[in-house]
């Protein structure tokens, strides 16, 4: 074997991916097939669940230094103006962080050091083959073809996925009814309607006729602008995106006064809605937008990637050290696949709900659905989903429970060493079985696993409904002590082998 992991992709979900498998310590190579990162703002946004996985691993702080100015708001449900209240979901986190993608990748690029995995730039997969021990990638660079092997591969090479297309998988769900242009520009001049900082999202949507624009700051002078009108609906895919046609674009939605100085990168994009039917085959594994794409609203497409990555890398690490029970590679597919599933339909109907503006009939929904958002419990439902802090994960043999299979919450934590936090316990990408009520007996029963799970003693001012928890090393509980089903032993037997 060349690697133990071949990655193929450098964007969020990929890079996201690498430092969790060098975390563990397992060799990984990450190809890229641009041969310098590009500088496109791409998405926007961390939504709070992102934000609490990448405290949990201690990188959230710096990359914070990194964000835009942002008015301490909530997220958006189809641009409607009543804010996403996430505090009731009790996180650290409640509102959006205004990063772009760019600066994400920069960042994650800029950790892979530590583990020595090197980015290969250039590098593009043509070929795939894979047998009972392995996977041999055919990679095209500037060096002429080569052959690498590893024991597993993982594609987070984006919507247009080559390794999707190398290992065939089918891409059920539909073509984009509506074509919109995003593109990273300067202005010169402009009107009040042009904004110099993040606020609500439906506070930067201008829609002027048959025409929505929506331009938001990125910092430095430059903007992000999407827009979409009859124009782009005609025009293909690959057509050249022209200074006039995003002038047009600018001046139906901010008015004559406002000047395009420079466009620095632009894309069209549509909404279009896809899912593989598998996320893994074989020994290879599907991640990102290469196994689901839509439209990228509520700001959910970056936070479902990296969330991806961060359900597989644990898995993936513990199958390459030859640690992971059976059947635990396999949750990675019936974990995710329900929750991209869930995000299609919402992404789905926010689509609708964005271009009805306009429409009386349409109106009239709108109308009823922004009353509905102002209800808590209706609020508290769509904050949960686009955030994914409701996310719940069906835990094999564990009885229905309030905790099992959701996140678990960040605690403050008192122990014999000192005040510390849950996110705090696993930096280093471990599981925790964590005792806050002095269950004498669960030292020594989790004392077989010490390789791979902390047991902590602590004590939390906060209310929290269970005195014991076992948590994976991504954050969700796998066993509490109130369930009857499983037991503590069976839990760790089934998350973390041994057995």
């Amino acid at each position: 074997m060349d690697t133990d992991v071949i990655i193929v992709g450098a964007g969020p979900v990929g890079l996201f991916l690498a430092n969790e498998l060098g975390l563990a310590g397992v060799r990984a190579v990450v190809l890229e097939k641009l041969s310098k990162r590009s500088g496109q703002s791409k998405a926007g946004g961390v939504q709070p669940r992102t934000a609490e996985v990448l405290d949990l691993r201690g990188l959230l702080s710096e990359l914070k230094k990194q964000a835009l100015p942002r008015e301490a708001i909530g997220g958006h449900f189809a641009g409607l103006p009543v804010p996403l209240d996430c505090r009731p979901w009790n996180t650290r986190y409640p509102f959006p962080l205004s990063i772009p993608q760019g600066r994400i990748e920069a960042f994650l690029e800029e950790k892979l050091t530590r583990y020595a995995i090197p980015l290969r730039w250039g590098q593009t997969i043509i070929g795939l083959e894979q047998d009972e021990s392995g996977v041999t990638a055919l990679v095209s660079g500037p060096a002429g073809e080569t052959h690498l092997r590893a024991r597993y591969l993982v594609g987070c090479d984006g919507g247009h996925s080559m390794v999707r297309k190398l290992v065939g998988v089918d891409f059920p769900g539909r073509d984009g009814k509506f074509s919109m242009v995003v593109a990273d520009v300067r202005l010169a001049g402009g009107t009040g309607k042009v904004p110099t900082h993040t606020k609500h999202f439906s506070e930067h949507i201008q829609h002027n006729e048959n025409v929505i624009g929506i331009l938001s700051p990125l910092g430095d002078g430059v903007s992000r602008l999407m827009f979409g009108g009859p124009e782009q609906q005609v025009l293909a895919r690959d057509a050249p995106i022209t200074e006039t046609e995003v002038r047009t674009a600018l001046r139906a939605s901010y008015g004559s006064n406002i000047e395009l100085q420079e466009i620095l990168w632009a894309s069209r994009f549509s909404d279009a809605s896809r899912q593989v039917e598998h996320y893994q085959v074989g020994r290879v594994f599907l991640a990102g937008d290469a196994a689901h794409i839509h439209l990228p609203t509520g700001g959910q497409g970056l936070n479902l990637g990296l969330q991806d990555a961060f359900n597989l890398g644990w898995k993936l690490a513990a199958q390459v050290q030859g640690k992971a029970p059976a059947g635990l590679l396999e949750s990675y597919h019936t974990e995710r696949h329900p929750i991209g599933a869930r995000v299609l339909q919402n992404t789905r109907a926010q689509g609708l709900l964005m271009m009805l503006q306009g429409d009386e009939d349409g109106s009239a929904l709108r109308g009823l659905f922004i009353d509905l958002m102002r209800l808590s419990e209706a609020n508290r439902y769509l904050s949960g989903m686009i955030s994914g802090l409701d996310v719940q994960y069906a835990m094999p043999g564990a009885d229905s429970s309030e905790l099992i299979g959701r996140r678990m919450l960040d605690l403050d934590l008192y122990s014999p060493t000192g005040q510390t936090r849950v996110s705090q316990l696993l930096h280093a990408g471990r599981g925790l079985l964590l005792d806050l009520g002095n269950h004498d007996d669960l030292a020594a029963v989790v004392a077989k696993w010490s390789a791979q799970v902390d047991y902590i003693q602590a004590s939390t001012p906060a209310g929290f409904v269970g005195s014991a928890v076992l948590v994976r090393p991504d954050g969700y509980i796998c066993w509490a002590e109130e369930n009857t089903s499983p037991d503590v032993e069976t839990a760790l037997c089934t998350w973390f082998g041994s057995c």
